[in-house]
């Protein structure tokens, strides 16, 4: 079995047997995205304890990586503070899901969670910074991401 082989496995089990999914009630971060291109939708929940991620679940559907890339995120960042998660890239995230070569269209469908990750946890940010320019500063920080 080739390693591809073996990636398109771990990324059909994280899609049939998703880790971390649910809704998380009176979540401290929720966000909802959707590829329209292709139909993706992902909800990210995260609640925070100490400026670390205590707990976090996805909902959503769509293709097999999208549900994937989602799903392994979500291990990827439970426990992690926000440094950790601010520092993720796009490349981590597809290193992760072990599938570097993916086409443009599939690439938006890898990186839904991790956009939709971002956004939330720099609007968290942004809401709990009372200094207006810091704020504006982590928003157009978020905004360079994609």
């Amino acid at each position: 079995m080739s390693s591809k082989d073996i990636y398109r496995e771990i990324i059909l089990d994280y899609y049939r047997n998703p880790r971390n999914y649910g809704i998380l009630e009176h979540a401290d971060i929720f966000r909802h995205d959707s590829n329209p291109l292709c139909g993706d939708e992902i909800e990210i929940y995260i609640n925070i304890v100490d400026n670390k991620v205590s707990d976090v679940k996805f909902l959503g559907k769509g293709c097999a990586i999208s549900q994937a890339s989602a799903s392994i995120l979500t291990e990827l960042i439970m426990g992690k503070d926000f440094d950790f998660v601010k520092k993720l890239t796009k490349e981590s995230i597809l290193e992760n899901l072990g599938l570097p070569d993916l086409g443009p269209a599939r690439i938006k469908c890898a990186l839904l969670s991790f956009k939709v990750l971002k956004y939330g946890v720099y609007s968290y940010l942004s809401d709990t910074i009372k200094d207006t320019e810091s704020a504006e500063k982590i928003r157009d920080e978020a905004l360079g991401l994609f």
